[in-house]
């Protein structure tokens, strides 16, 4: 039996299923013939585009911090990912209480209410690898699931990441959750809108992440901005890889354990930035940045054994090939990318540019 053919008929809730990494999962859900995937999303950060017109899905808006949207879980539950965050790391520097909202007391809140069921066969959290990884600009080594813990951390968001495995394991323990954490590393790839959402504070309701971001510049001839002249180094896992590792978790994870889903390599974020504009054909020369003056993350990466030998899930897309599939849905997706950029056209000088 393979691990998407224990999805067929089965129910499903995902928590953040419209957004980057939601959708994706939603997707290979429907793919794997589940019979009932409902979506819960506040489109705080996501767009409704990314939610599937198919008969088999449903989408419940709203917070699960709301009372009446945790009512509307379903009676029947196979299933549930929990993948809403505040997204990111400056936002969450922005406002310290808007993360604890939307990533503390919803984990809280989402896992209280599952505690009492007895029907659920796995629930699965997105926790981020870069809450435990080492802080170093030094050769990093790999961050394995039982690396210890700092008490000093960047951002609110990975502090309220810890958190809700911290909460996760108090029901597991206390209630016999099933709950399974599958640590994530830097996941690139479509479905990933520039803009998406409600404004969050910073330009980077924006410039969400690393690879979008470079993907839209590059496209457009510009300089990629290297921050720290592009020395960090990051483990970039594509999205469809890491979907497949939330199926393999929520399949044959064990209740109460941590899964990397790590590719096992780090990428120095200017080599990432020079295929990308290998593959775009932008001549421009990247832009040297200085170090952001919060992140104390330089170089990092996952370490993929436990998830290899545990749960038979291995990373199989080349970062070119990731790339290069993420560029193409870049080019067919510019209008519906510009739409939700230009959103925030006026909080943001250097997107403006693109409207005027």
């Amino acid at each position: 039996m393979t691990v998407a053919s224990r999805f067929k008929d089965a129910r499903v809730l995902v928590v953040g299923g419209a957004g980057f990494v939601g959708s994706n999962l939603v997707r290979q859900l429907l793919d794997a013939s589940a019979a009932r995937i409902v979506i819960i999303d506040n489109l705080l950060s996501a767009d409704r585009t990314n939610v599937p017109a198919h008969s088999a899905v449903h989408l419940v808006e709203g917070s699960v911090a709301d009372d009446a949207v945790l009512a509307k879980i379903p009676s029947e539950v196979d299933y549930v990912f929990h993948l809403a965050c505040y997204h990111g790391n400056q936002s969450s520097i922005a406002d310290p209480l808007a993360d604890h909202d939307n990533n503390n007391i919803t984990s809280l809140k989402l896992f209280e209410r599952l505690s009492v069921r007895k029907d659920l066969r796995k629930v699965v959290y997105a926790a981020a690898g870069c809450a435990v990884a080492k802080k170093t600009r030094d050769e990093p080594a790999a961050t394995s699931e039982d690396a210890p813990v700092e008490l000093f951390h960047d951002s609110p968001y990975s502090i309220s990441k810890l958190v809700g495995e911290m909460y996760g394991n108090y029901f597991f323990r206390h209630s016999g959750l099933p709950f399974v954490k599958a640590r994530f590393q830097n996941v690139y790839g479509p479905r990933e809108i520039l803009g998406a959402g409600r404004w969050r504070g910073t330009a980077h309701t924006v410039w969400r992440n690393v690879t979008p971001t470079f993907v839209f510049k590059s496209l457009h001839g510009e300089a990629l901005p290297l921050v720290n002249g592009g020395l960090d180094g990051r483990d970039f896992i594509y999205v469809g890889d890491l979907c497949r590792g939330l199926l393999h978790c929520a399949a044959l994870g064990e209740p109460g354990e941590a899964y990397n889903l790590a590719t096992g390599v780090e990428t120095r974020i200017f080599d990432l930035a020079m295929t990308i504009n290998k593959i775009t054909g932008n001549p421009t020369a990247p832009a040297i940045e200085p170090p952001r003056d919060w992140d104390h993350s330089g170089r990092r990466y996952g370490d993929p054994t436990k998830s290899r030998q545990k749960l038979s899930f291995v990373a199989e897309t080349t970062l070119e090939h990731g790339l290069s599939m993420t560029i193409d849905w870049t080019k067919r997706n510019l209008e519906l990318i510009k739409r939700c950029m230009a959103h925030h056209a006026s909080r943001v000088p250097d997107v403006a540019r693109y409207f005027s």
